[in-house]
């Protein structure tokens, strides 16, 4: 089993659309704080129903997004300091309850991906979470 993640900064909703099509990704789940975007076609309810239209599940669980200070901190090029505004964030039961459900949602078996905005898996939030997952489930993580 390998978990997904994948980043739409560089990319159009089709180009991210085929990316996850071709992984073989039957649920997206969405880990930004505000599942709205300045980029056509990101915004939750278009996402969603551009996913589902092309068989693909979505999720939105803003809990395990990163909070504003930590975006900010990503924006300035602070990614460790992102790294640990985050982690300090996934200590709240409500994030904790979040990550608990992601998890789950993986371990029901269908292929999963994260999204996120940054396109550089490296220096997103994304990656502690998948990480964490996979930690708990022992799969792998394939980067989009």
């Amino acid at each position: 089993m390998k978990l997904a993640t994948v980043g739409y900064e560089r990319d159009t909703q089709p180009a991210v659309i085929d990316r996850l099509k071709a992984a073989g990704v039957e649920l997206v789940i969405d880990v930004r704080a505000v599942a709205a975007s300045r980029k056509a076609g990101f915004s939750k309810t278009l996402l969603s129903a551009s996913l589902n239209a092309e068989g693909i599940g979505y999720v939105h669980l803003r809990q395990l997004g990163t909070p504003k200070p930590g975006r900010d901190a990503a924006r300035k090029g602070h990614v460790a300091e992102m790294h640990e505004i985050f982690k300090a964030h996934m200590a709240e039961p409500g994030a904790r309850m979040e990550l608990a459900k992601a998890t789950e949602l993986v371990r029901d078996g269908k292929k999963v991906a994260l999204l996120c905005y940054e396109a550089d898996a490296a220096g997103c939030h994304r990656t502690i979470l998948a990480n964490w997952i996979c930690e708990d489930l022992g799969c792998g993580i394939e980067n989009l």
